[in-house]
């Protein structure tokens, strides 16, 4: 019985004791968020002393083996922790509320509000803010100091790497499976415009230059690097490069027949269409000038295969020719310039390498150009200046280097020729803007007036030859060149309102070039010829269709309302403050584009019904399914440009900036008093 007795004793001291151990984690627990019953910094009481007797022992004896902890409250000069700026909601943190440091959840209490104290003195802050991070206000995220934005997902590396993927994967679908192989291309495109949209909300225009930023090393023997940010810049063209790839695969969804039967031709077709999307992305958000030259020359290849494998149904061997002559025309005219470029990017390197530190970080070579440790003679840097100025303006096309695009716009697709022209071709004033300019700010200064002066030229010149095209196709080809022109002469302004006007036109030009021309080729696929004699009076049998035409066409002219009009304004404002006689010059030419567009559809759509033209139809819902969000992207951009602005405006501040460009001051008869002389 002494027996029994005493191990129910001791059984009894050890339930006791665990239940201690629940009361004190109880009481810890209650103070999580930094509450009274919480042991702030896990810092250890001091015990009061125990008689040497008791053989219980206390809880610092049980850990007499490790080096003795601290005591709390001891050489702290504060009496609460000072608040910590919050990371960054897409930075991740390793601890939420209510989580252990070990991810342990605990059952559901009641915690009494976190209390504010007097800031501590010179100490570490707080790792943790009791305030959630993912319910903090947009400024609650932005980065201190105006840093660039790093984060621990790679959200730019997804959205160029998953449209890669999504084309492997398409060509992984068996040889039968065409139709699904069309849907999972679609889907794939689909959610990088829904993963951009993402990025736009997670963006913040009045945070740091760079956003997204990931850095790792790629080639260190010559300084380059993986280093992808984003800007407002690149993020609006973004934006369009994802919507509009979606639509063009949903346009295009019967093209690939046009080569024939092939087993895995619509396979092809997509896949090549993503790798187009994916190298454009990459081009973008790229902030390695070597890592940018090799997608800017790798996005040749899937597009040279677009325009020379994938061009309009035809059984004439003659046409057949012509498309490959403009693929091959299309692939030699930007090799060249990309060659150009070439040397060019070598030489720059060579350039930061004098002083043993070559590179080819973006950002490290445009704060050494500006503070002027480069170290090279004003010759070189023009030298290099153009070089990459002539691969842009291949790409852009700026004339008389645009003698490609008419050839590969008619050999293409209506869809291919979209994407080449709305897409590929605007990395070529992107990298006007964010290359040229910043590389080498006094180079572009020097020859500032040269290049407006061919944007000019340029336009006149794509609006004449416009006027004189009997080929609706190659009529609108011809429009692009004058708009291009718009669009490089906003960004050698060297103005706020210029280059914020330029980079709206690069968004506006690609949604009222898709309207027009995916129209169009709608139309010249039911009718079977692109002459504009052959038709007439194809608003009395689709008026649907010739309704979105005439509206694709008034957003071309840039008629008020219509998204393409501010853009063009604010170019032309931003011009007249810097070259006068450019703006002018520029201005008459839309007189010559409404000639061009009225004309077109004047003989297009109006009039009798020419014969053949009576088995047209209107459009179907698929092709309503493209039309229609281009036509409502039009009205909406043209009324309320502001979304669109706001990514915008902060960018183009920041690349004034960094040239070292001021708009100029109002001539008002006060200033022009006190810089003259008086007699």
């Amino acid at each position: 019985m002494g027996v029994v007795a005493a191990e129910l004793a001791r059984a009894g001291r050890r339930r006791a004791s665990r239940r201690g151990r629940r009361a004190r984690g109880r009481r810890h627990r209650a103070g999580a968020d930094g509450g009274r019953g919480r042991c702030r910094g896990r810092l250890l009481p001091v015990r009061a002393a125990r008689n040497p007797a008791d053989r219980t022992g206390s809880r610092l004896r049980a850990h007499r083996r490790g080096p003795p902890g601290p005591l709390r409250r001891r050489a702290q000069r504060g009496r609460v922790h000072a608040a910590r700026a919050a990371p960054h909601p897409v930075a991740g943190i390793p601890r939420q509320p209510r989580h252990r440091r070990n991810r342990q959840r605990h059952r559901r209490i009641h915690r009494r509000p976190v209390r504010a104290g007097p800031a501590g003195a010179v100490r570490l802050r707080a790792y943790l803010c009791p305030v959630h991070v993912h319910r903090r206000g947009p400024a609650g995220r932005c980065p201190a100091g105006g840093e660039d934005l790093v984060t621990n997902y790679p959200w730019l590396t997804t959205l160029w790497l998953a449209p890669a993927i999504g084309a492997a994967l398409v060509l992984a679908v068996p040889a039968k499976q065409r139709t699904f192989a069309r849907g999972l291309g679609f889907t794939i495109a689909l959610a990088m415009l829904v993963f951009a949209v993402v990025l736009a909300v997670r963006f913040e225009p009045g945070g740091s230059q760079y956003q997204f930023v990931e850095s790792h090393s790629w080639i260190p023997a010559f300084g380059a690097g993986y280093t992808l940010g984003l800007d407002g810049i690149a993020l609006v063209l973004v934006l369009l490069t994802t919507a509009l790839v979606p639509l063009l695969m949903l346009a295009g969804w019967h093209d690939e027949r046009a080569v024939g039967s092939g087993t895995r031709v619509a396979h092809t077709y997509v896949a090549l269409t993503l790798m187009v999307e994916a190298m454009v992305l990459i081009s973008f958000v790229s902030l390695d000038i070597l890592l940018f030259y090799v997608f800017f020359e790798a996005m040749l290849v899937p597009m040279y295969f677009l325009i020379g494998g994938f061009g309009p149904r035809t059984v004439d061997q003659q046409l057949r020719q012509q498309r490959s002559r403009a693929a091959v025309k299309f692939l030699l005219y930007n090799l060249f310039g990309g060659l150009i470029m070439l040397a060019a990017v070598i030489g720059l390197y060579v350039v930061t390498a004098r002083d043993g530190s070559g590179t080819f970080d973006f950002r490290d070579v445009v704060a050494a150009a500006n503070s002027g440790h480069l170290g090279a003679t004003p010759g070189v840097l023009n030298a290099l200046f153009l070089g990459f100025m002539f691969a842009f303006a291949v790409k852009a096309p700026l004339w008389p280097l645009h003698t490609w695009l008419p050839d590969a716009a008619v050999a293409a697709t209506p869809s291919s020729a979209v994407l080449m022209m709305a897409v590929v071709d605007k990395v070529g004033t992107f990298g006007m803007l964010r290359y040229c300019l910043q590389l080498f700010p006094d180079a572009s200064k020097t020859y500032a007036p040269l290049v407006i002066t061919l944007s000019v030229i340029g336009i006149i010149y794509g609006a004449l030859l416009a006027i004189g095209q009997t080929d609706v196709m190659r009529l609108i080809a011809y429009t692009s060149i004058s708009h291009f022109g718009f669009i490089i002469l906003g960004i050698f302004a060297m103005t706020s309102q210029g280059q914020a006007g330029a980079t709206l036109y690069m968004v506006n030009h690609g949604i009222s070039t898709a309207a027009l021309f995916l129209v169009a080729g709608f139309l010249v696929s039911r009718r079977g010829t692109r002459l504009i004699a052959e038709f007439g009076g194809v608003q009395k049998v689709a008026p649907v269709l010739a309704g979105t035409f005439m509206i694709a066409g008034l957003a071309t002219l840039s008629l008020p309302g219509l998204a393409p009009f501010i853009s063009e304004f604010l170019v032309l404002l931003g011009t007249f403050t810097r070259y006068q006689a450019a703006a002018v010059i520029a201005t008459g030419a839309l007189v010559l584009a409404a000639l061009y567009v009225l004309w077109m559809y004047q003989r297009m759509m109006t009039g009798p019904v020419k014969k053949g033209n009576e088995r047209l139809y209107d459009l179907v819902p698929r092709e309503l399914a493209v039309v229609v969000p281009l036509i409502v992207a039009l009205l909406f951009l043209g009324v309320y440009p502001k979304p669109v602005l706001d990514f915008i405006n902060p960018a183009v501040a920041n690349t004034l900036t960094t040239i070292g460009v001021h708009d100029p001051a109002p001539n008002t008869p006060a200033t022009a008093d006190a810089g003259g002389t008086s007699k």
